[in-house]
């Protein structure tokens, strides 16, 4: 991920109904949920909801897929875990993390000894 990447993720999680719906997919696992219970969980209008979802779509944080009339959006974990790992690439200036800080590396940095 580099800077711009970076901060169009960001831009687009700095919002209270984007960050709420982003965290909700993370929670929801790979499968994600249908739209419609995304706008109840969330109790958005649907409009409301497709424009916020077209930003995270725009950042690469989300992505959907359609079945029938149902469409399913799911967080993209491989674009979330690249954005902590570019957040962290430089953590604690190369010396050893605390153990506060080693509970918030990405799977792919593992603990530093």
């Amino acid at each position: 991920m580099d800077d711009t990447n970076a901060l169009a993720a960001l831009r687009a999680l700095s919002q209270d109904s984007r960050l709420a719906a982003f965290r909700h997919l993370v929670q929801a696992g790979p499968a994600g949920v249908p739209v419609g219970a995304l706008r109840e969980a969330l109790q958005l209008p649907p409009a409301t909801l497709s424009a916020h979802l077209n930003v995270l779509r725009a950042a690469g944080l989300v992505q959907d897929t359609r079945a029938g009339r149902v469409i399913r959006v799911r967080a993209d974990y491989a674009r979330m875990n690249s954005l902590i790992a570019f957040l962290t690439e430089n953590c604690c200036v190369g010396e050893a993390c605390t153990p506060a800080a080693d509970c918030c590396l990405p799977a792919s940095h593992g603990a530093t000894e």
